[in-house]
């Protein structure tokens, strides 16, 4: 028996997250594959297609410029809703919280084809922190069939929402398999300072940031160049509301340094050549553990909230004094950093993919 699976990826960290289960269900001979890029986001998204070697069958091309997320969610659902109908798959997966997912989630259960929702149960309880992925989570959670936990507290968030508890898998991230394929491919040397500095490595670009919440982030990354000892390395993220501020605010200081956005190859070995690292993106909080590099999170509220309870994350939100001094103390206290260093990864330990595999075929091959 063939089952007919259909992957939907819209960004890069969907690509990145994915590309473990891409690869290893093509090994499986039950499985006919197809993937599905909606291109939320083409630039960044091609670039972690490319760099896993997965090829599209199906691209939608969904990005627009200045998109919104009401245009963007129609446009989404309606094109994928159509791709449905002639793929007619048995089974359709995706991975996240972005507008790829839901419309995905939603359009199948329009067309009653089971959905599977990898990385799921992730909560804040705040339906604005973070926006929209909260509430794109929150209604995935009710349309999913399949629902592959990374943690247990995710699972449980699952559990607690009424989802039976044979729907409810808890595999670890997909995202670790993912960095442990690639850790071998990198040269961190590249990135590590070479006059005596410290790296830091800042990603920032979430929409509840926009404004002054990120005018906070600019101002406490100015003081740290001024510091002397340290180098700042950002990698600055397309969207206008970011771009155009950071390069604004920030493109004068020698040592701040703002690059394109990398290629993930490349931000793994930033990620390794960094003392520590500074950033609101989920994903970064998963990874760095395995890197034993501390990560300070620049929100309020984290769907991720293991990082913290283990003590390899803290969350300082974006005021520039509680920025700096947080980044003070691990600089200046080897004591302080040696207590964010040295834990076991609660995101996974690189067989998410398998797992999610074996319960697939359990379930559906038989």
């Amino acid at each position: 028996m063939t089952v007919k699976i259909l992957i939907s990826i819209g960004t890069r960290p969907e690509a990145i997250k994915m590309a473990p289960l891409v690869h290893a269900l093509r090994g499986e001979k039950w499985v006919h594959l197809r993937v599905l890029a909606t291109a939320q986001h083409r630039h960044l998204l091609d670039q972690g297609l490319d760099f896993f070697d997965i090829s599209a069958d199906i691209d939608l091309d969904a990005m627009t410029e200045d998109q919104d997320l009401a245009g963007l969610t129609g446009r989404m659902l309606a094109a994928v809703h159509g791709v449905l109908g002639s793929e007619q798959p048995d089974l359709v997966l995706a991975q996240g919280d972005t507008t790829t997912v839901m419309a995905t989630a939603l359009a199948c259960h329009y067309q009653k084809i089971p959905f599977g929702h990898v990385e799921a149960g992730l909560r804040t309880g705040n339906r604005y922190q973070p926006f929209p992925e909260e509430i794109n989570r929150s209604l995935v959670g009710r349309l999913a069939e399949y629902h592959f936990a990374p943690t247990e507290g995710a699972a449980n968030n699952l559990r607690d929402e009424g989802v039976p508890e044979d729907r409810v898998f808890m595999t670890g991230n997909t995202v670790i398999d993912a960095l442990l394929w690639t850790l071998p491919r990198v040269d961190r040397a590249c990135f590590e300072p070479t006059d005596g500095r410290r790296l830091i490595l800042v990603t920032a670009h979430r929409r509840e940031s926009h404004g002054a919440a990120f005018e906070g982030i600019c101002r406490a990354l100015l003081r740290l160049a001024e510091r002397g000892d340290l180098e700042i390395l950002y990698p600055v993220h397309l969207n206008p509301n970011i771009d155009s501020v950071a390069r604004a605010r920030l493109s004068s200081h020698p040592q701040v340094h703002l690059t394109e956005p990398l290629n993930y190859a490349d931000f793994v070995a930033a990620m390794q050549a960094s003392h520590l690292i500074l950033t609101d993106s989920g994903g970064v909080q998963e990874e760095a553990p395995t890197l034993d590099r501390p990560v300070l999170v620049l929100r309020r509220r984290t769907e991720r909230p293991e990082g913290v309870a283990a003590g390899c994350a803290r969350l300082v939100g974006t005021d520039a004094d509680a920025i700096c001094r947080h980044v003070a103390e691990l600089c200046d206290e080897p004591e302080a950093y040696r207590q964010m260093t040295g834990h076991e990864n609660p995101y996974g330990d690189g067989r998410a993919a398998p797992r999610i595999v074996e319960i697939l075929r359990e379930r559906l091959a038989t």
